[in-house]
């Protein structure tokens, strides 16, 4: 039986050709290996690079944001006037409209006023009362000032003649006493007598007049007294004239200031109470009330800028400083503020009103409502 022999290569006996053959296919695995490799490599490499762009972006926002301090719990905030009559009466004017601007001195509307008118005369004919009455009791105390010292000096005049009288009629009743009956008769003696008594009578009399007219004085006072009451009126008639006529020129009522009518809740014709609310002056000037977080507060100081987008205005941004920063937070003057020793307590962060003041970026003829949200954003120096 015959045997190959093998050849020279130690192999078995097969062609050459074979191994040839055979060669390719481990080498197209080693390729697939390959490729394999590179694919699961690709999205670490995707994962690697996102990550870099991640920390690079982050890195970038935090560089740009670490002196920045912004709040979306931010309002406009501004001056709303209350209108409201110090009289009461129809209204028989009114001269505005729905947000219609108003310049400061400008009529809004105007009351009935001839009540007022009334009183307002009544007042000036009080007025005038009380002037002449004056007059007339400045004459009474000229002429008292003249008439009482006259009358007190004939009151004197008066019991000096009558105690010469009566000095007179006792010498004569005492010489008709003291002769011998033989040489007078009883007719002179009662005729003396009847003259003493007459001239005592005056002399009490003038007396009596001359301490009359020593009150002089006092009804000089007293019409002193009765100029100074005059005077006194005179002064609360013409307190009461310009409290009317104050009273008369509240029946119209002016703008306090330049601004816009809101909330009218009047019409022409309508009744008004004294005291009541019938429209509101919101003024030109608007500014932000920010409700920043406590733990934002750390480096924000008064005059810093900020940068101000208004979500009504999506295209306008305003800048501003901050004006001031309040002293206590929303819920320190809150009406009912919390009470924290009571038992359980729970950390809430606080939020402190901050205002800021807009500097530029709003145009003259655009209105700027109040309680509009926007988003203010600080820039910490």
């Amino acid at each position: 039986m015959r045997r190959d022999r093998p050849d020279e290569n130690g192999g078995n006996g097969k062609p050459d050709g074979s191994e040839e053959r055979k060669d390719p296919a481990p080498q197209k695995g080693k390729d697939k290996d390959d490729g394999k490799q590179k694919t699961n490599r690709l999205p670490l490499i995707i994962g690697g690079v996102l990550l870099l762009i991640a920390i690079i972006g982050g890195t970038w926002y935090w560089w740009t944001t670490r002196n920045l301090a912004s709040t979306d719990d931010a309002y406009t905030e501004g001056r709303a006037i209350t209108i409201a009559p110090q009289v009461s009466g129809y209204v028989t004017e009114l001269r505005v409209r729905d947000n219609q601007f108003v310049h400061a001195g400008d009529v809004i509307l105007r009351i009935d006023p001839r009540d007022y008118i009334a009183r307002r005369d009544q007042a000036a004919a009080n007025l005038e009362l009380a002037e002449a009455q004056l007059h007339s009791a400045e004459i009474d105390l000229d002429i008292a000032r003249t008439r009482f010292p006259a009358e007190q000096k004939s009151a004197e005049a008066q019991l000096s003649a009558a105690r010469a009288s009566q000095t007179q009629a006792q010498s004569d009743y005492r010489r008709q006493r003291s002769v011998d009956p033989r040489a007078t008769t009883q007719t002179n003696i009662d005729t003396a007598t009847a003259t003493l008594q007459s001239a005592t009578a005056q002399v009490n009399q003038a007396q009596a007049q001359l301490q009359i007219a020593n009150l002089a004085q006092q009804n000089i006072d007293q019409a002193e007294a009765a100029v100074r009451q005059r005077r006194a009126q005179i002064d609360e008639a013409k307190a009461n004239l310009a409290q009317a006529e104050v009273t008369l020129s509240y029946t119209e009522i002016r703008a306090p200031q330049d601004g816009r009518v809101t909330r009218r809740n009047v019409e022409q014709g309508g009744f008004l109470q004294q005291g009541q609310s019938v429209m509101s002056l919101v003024t030109p000037e608007v500014w932000v009330v920010a409700n920043f977080k406590e733990n934002q507060l750390d480096g924000m100081r008064p005059g810093q800028r900020v940068a101000i987008e208004v979500d009504a205005f999506p295209g306008l941004e305003l800048h501003g400083h901050v004006d001031s920063i309040q002293m206590g937070s929303g819920a320190r003057f809150s009406t009912f503020p919390a009470e924290n020793a009571t038992g359980n307590f729970v950390k809430i962060v606080r939020r402190v009103p901050v205002k800021i003041v807009i500097d530029s970026g709003l145009p003259a003829d655009m209105p700027m409502p109040l309680g509009l949200s926007v988003v203010p954003t600080v820039t910490l120096e």
